[in-house]
């Protein structure tokens, strides 16, 4: 099937084919003709299926279609939330390269720049909003934004957005919408709050799942690197000069741990930053801007920091860290193999984080194939030592380095899984 049997009209087509599109995906393929119809959707799918296109590509078209309904003023008549700052900015940057041949009005609003620029291009007038909840409820109480025309609302990632706090500010948004309003909700996952929310928003919803939640990509190729804790800088320097991939997105847990990583490999020459929720929000798009045109070849990060990342045939992404939640890793690893394409992703685990690759591989029905020809193999196979409580009086206290007794480290070059 093409673009073409959507019934999607010529300026959309040509902005489409300009953008390197030329077959719809399957998530494309389900919500175009259901939304173009004015039906309410509900889309279980995993990041990197292409919906920001399946929902965005008819959103526009009806709103051209009614534009001389307009008369002379510009109303927001269309609303996409959505959690971070980088995914707002990236289905922005879409909808603009969808709607370059439609004289339409799109923008973006969000926290953490200053408002100024965003009070401006609101009072010029705007068709298609995307906002993240934070700034857009500030900007409301201002005034400088009503939603009482809004036709087609857009929840997009509602459970990362539950998992940040923010369902409480679009409940308060979504009040202030029209109740007639067409309404799209997705989400990579399906928990028990989104799923009552989405029960009394939509009305007789078309239903699209083009994937079981929280299943990566089948062209994402994964594999794991068991390391030790202490190896693992050494042996990201090494995988991505191996590799030879030239754009890498490494995840960490903390703040702290991306600055840490990311000046290790600048000392190992390889080009890479970091971005995370202490950077500016300058500093933040300086680094994403250099990454996605290949002039930085390591981009570092944590999860909410990395959200909505969209990078044009992105070679590989790394798991430094293993996360705590194992639906995170699934988010993670698709940022790469997105629309179709091949990807890469690899994952280091030292023996502290056995247990959270064991509950990854439980949410996916599979085993993360091991990649044991490196040379960086795990060694240590005991926990770290914990810090112990303060003695009672009178009381000796055990021996004890700082990295635990002795005779506790193990040599090997390998660990058995499951073990």
């Amino acid at each position: 099937m093409d673009f073409e049997k959507l019934g999607i009209i010529p300026e959309l087509l040509n902005a489409l084919r300009d953008a390197g599109y030329e077959t719809p995906t399957p998530i494309q393929e389900e919500a175009i003709p259901a939304v173009l119809a004015g039906r309410d959707l509900l889309g279980c799918a995993q990041t990197g299926t292409g919906k920001t296109a399946a929902f965005s590509v008819p959103i526009l078209q009806r709103l051209f279609a009614r534009r001389a309904r307009q008369g002379g003023s510009r109303p927001i008549r269309a609303l996409v939330l959505t959690p971070t700052r980088e995914l707002a900015l990236q289905i922005y940057e879409s909808c603009v390269a969808y709607g370059r041949y439609l004289p339409l009005r799109s923008c973006v609003i969000f926290g953490g720049v200053s408002q100024k620029p965003q009070e401006e291009a609101l009072r010029k007038g705007v068709d298609l909003l995307i906002a993240t909840p934070g700034r857009l409820d500030d900007l409301m109480n201002q005034g400088f934004i009503r939603l009482n025309l809004v036709e087609s609302l857009v929840l997009d990632e509602a459970d990362r957005m539950l998992d940040m706090g923010f369902i409480r500010d679009v409940k308060r948004i979504i009040a202030k919408t029209p109740k007639d309003k067409q309404t799209l909700l997705f989400s990579a996952t399906m928990p028990r709050e989104i799923a009552t929310m989405a029960d009394s928003l939509l009305n007789d919803p078309v239903k699209v799942s083009v994937a079981p939640a929280a299943t990566p990509a089948e062209a994402i190729e994964q594999c794991v690197y068991f390391t030790d804790k202490a190896k693992k800088r050494k042996l990201l320097a090494w995988l991505i000069e191996d590799s030879g991939a030239d754009s890498v997105l490494v995840f960490t847990r903390t703040k702290h741990g991306a600055d840490r990583v990311s000046r290790d490999l600048f000392r190992a020459g390889i080009p890479a930053q970091a971005i995370h929720g202490d950077k500016s929000q300058g500093a933040r798009q300086r680094a994403l801007s250099q990454f996605k045109s290949h002039q930085l070849r390591v981009l570092v990060a944590t999860d909410i920091a990395a959200r909505g990342i969209d990078i044009d045939r992105l070679a590989m992404v790394v798991n430094y860290d293993l996360p705590e939640d194992s639906e995170t890793y699934v988010h993670r690893i698709g940022r790469t193999g997105r629309a179709g394409r091949t990807g890469r992703a690899v994952s280091f685990c030292d023996y502290d984080e056995m247990p959270l690759l064991r509950d990854i591989e439980k949410l996916m029905g599979r085993q993360v194939p091991e990649q044991a020809d490196h040379p960086y193999p795990m060694e240590v196979f005991t926990s770290a030592p914990k810090r112990q409580p303060q003695a009672k009086r009178n009381r000796p206290r055990p021996l004890q380095t700082r990295k635990g007794a002795p005779g506790r480290r193990t040599a090997g070059r390998g660990v058995r899984r499951g073990s």
